[in-house]
């Protein structure tokens, strides 16, 4: 696991903002955005998922069998996740890998200090 101070937390933060809302990803209006968030998050499978990635990067098919989903469900729970931006795509080296993101990581860590 890697330790970064706060200002390198902080700029990793705003550059990820900046990109998603550069790319539209974010929803104009916050509301919207926290009311997907919340949908996205009530699922037990897809909180777990989530967490899961927070340990590191998985594959479609990894996924799929650590939570014994079909395409089908997986393909859903993974969209709502990425759509909602806690996850998103890593394709490097000819494979494609899903990841956490900063608003993954801070849900997590929000999350798990209240728990």
């Amino acid at each position: 696991m890697i330790v970064m101070t706060d200002e390198e937390l902080m700029n990793k933060r705003q550059e990820w903002y900046e990109k998603a809302k550069k790319e539209g990803k974010l929803k104009a209006n916050p509301t919207e955005d926290h009311k997907a968030g919340l949908k996205a998050l009530q699922n037990p499978v897809r909180r777990s998922i989530l967490k899961r990635l927070g340990e590191g990067n998985m594959s479609f098919e990894d996924i799929k069998k650590e939570f014994d989903l079909d395409d089908v469900h997986a393909k859903f729970d993974l969209s709502m996740l990425e759509d909602t931006l806690y996850i998103e795509k890593d394709e490097k080296s000819g494979s494609t890998e899903y990841c956490i993101t900063v608003r993954g990581e801070a849900f997590l860590a929000n999350a798990d200090s209240k728990h």
